[in-house]
């Protein structure tokens, strides 16, 4: 089935709707270069069919002797193209109009409207690219930031698959040394040859365990840091948000209560992504409204990846702040006492007891905020700085890929250790490069396929 829509020619518009300066209509396959000596005209006798590859022409888009747009054709033949299939777009302007005329034209002359991520998929398909690459391609397009941005690159430029293929590797070397006792058992293999072998596991299982221990924040970078401000009414949540922002995004007055629903708003911190959540004050509810305002608060408290509780300087502990603080047990929580401008009331030994580290800072002026965010940096990367060629594992599929194969080589070297049949550590080592050759690839289902590039924009 695959194999079958490979043979199509596909066509789709690969811009972003709207209107912008220029469109893009992209089409790739055997028939590419047909359909556009149909609809392109340019001045001479030349046509697409004759133009050389990488190159770049002037003329229009005719149907029936009407000029539909001026376009700029741009010609990529395969296998040096990004499908490895003879490639041809169309850059016309970008009114919604013309592009879609452009493509029915496409349409009607051969081609078929690509899925979504299907020029992708089929740089894959054809061996342009591997799995990790091909899904580095939408981490790319959806970065939100600079350090999101240069893991998705690093990744798409095969680092990271090069990575997890050399582990692959020497997986299938290990084997190679166990099988020989297999076929030969009553050849024992040699200590020596058992202490080395346990070695290079040793040294494939580390290999393994550093991906992993890049998990946490290159998903961070990936999907965003969920990250909620909660605490009473009127403590401050809302100049938070504001001077984190930078902007007046939340209404702030002196009234309690100000804040009746949870305010949303991306936000970059030292190269993180952080969802940063306003939510109204928890107290006990009055009326209706209060009511789903505290549940909605309560919604994204359960959610969030890092919390951060407000106190008032100048306002007392009570019973509402202490349910509050007995509800975030065992959650990650940056504690913060706010308005320290003013005078202090607050019982600061009593909040210690459950938050050893305090950050005190003064939300309208910004005073110690940068205090608050080295926290949330430190919260993701263990208080070590970013090292821009690091390496780092940020899809989820890939997570649990390389964490199922670590279990199975842990499981052998256990196994290698207590002198159990070669035959079942062997078995161990196979099944954790099914999971390596599926994280690449190299083995794959059409389901895997459509579950990874459903995601991805038509065009792409």
């Amino acid at each position: 089935m695959i194999k079958d829509s490979l043979e199509d020619t596909i066509s789709a518009i690969s811009t972003a709707q709207g209107e912008g300066g220029i469109g893009i209509v992209r089409l790739s396959g055997k028939k590419a270069l047909s359909v556009a000596d149909k609809i392109f005209v340019c001045s001479g006798k030349a046509r697409p069919k004759d133009f050389k590859s990488y190159s770049m022409h002037y003329g229009k888009i005719v149907e029936d002797g009407k000029i539909v747009d001026e376009v700029i054709l741009t010609l990529m033949r395969g296998p040096k193209s990004y499908t490895r299939q003879d490639v041809v777009e169309i850059n016309c302007h970008g009114g919604l109009l013309s592009l879609r005329r452009i493509l029915e034209l496409t349409l009607k002359h051969g081609c078929r409207l690509a899925s979504p991520g299907e020029f992708t998929q089929r740089a894959f398909l054809n061996g342009r690219i591997d799995l990790i690459q091909a899904e580095a391609v939408i981490d790319v397009i959806r970065a939100k930031t600079d350090s999101a941005l240069k893991v998705s690159l690093k990744q798409l430029d095969g680092k990271l698959s090069c990575q997890v293929d050399k582990i692959r590797r020497g997986l299938l070397n290990i084997l190679a040394a166990l099988e020989v006792n297999i076929d030969f058992p009553e050849e024992d293999i040699p200590v020596q040859d058992l202490v080395k072998i346990s070695g290079e596991l040793k040294t494939v299982d580390a290999q393994l365990i550093a991906l992993l221990s890049s998990a946490f924040g290159g998903r961070i970078l990936r999907e965003g840091l969920h990250v909620v401000i909660c605490g009473k009414p009127n403590v401050g949540k809302s100049s938070l948000l504001n001077a984190l922002l930078k902007k007046e995004r939340s209404i702030v007055t002196p009234v309690a209560g100000t804040t009746r629903d949870t305010i949303e708003e991306l936000i970059d911190i030292k190269g993180i992504p952080v969802r940063i959540v306003d939510t109204a004050g928890i107290l006990k509810p009055r009326n209706l409204i209060e009511k789903e305002a505290v549940k909605r608060s309560r919604e994204q408290i359960d959610l969030a990846d890092l919390l951060i509780i407000l106190f008032d300087a100048n306002g007392k502990l009570d019973g509402q702040d202490r349910k509050l603080i007995k509800g975030l047990k065992d959650r990650n929580v940056l504690a913060v006492i706010n308005k320290i401008d003013l005078k202090r009331r607050i019982e600061k030994d009593e909040i210690v007891r459950f938050f050893p580290k305090i950050i005190e800072l003064e939300a309208r002026n910004g005073k110690n905020l940068d205090h608050l965010e080295k926290a949330i940096y430190d919260f993701v990367y263990q208080g070590k700085l970013l090292n821009p060629e690091l390496i780092l594992v940020s899809n989820l599929r890939h997570i649990q890929a390389l964490a199922d194969a670590q279990k199975l080589i842990g499981q052998a070297r256990v196994l290698l250790a207590d002198n159990s049949s070669v035959e079942f550590t062997a078995q161990n080592l196979k099944d954790a490069c099914v999971y390596l050759d599926a994280l690449l690839g190299k083995d794959f289902s059409a389901d895997l396929l459509d579950k990874i590039f459903m995601d991805f924009c038509i065009g792409k």
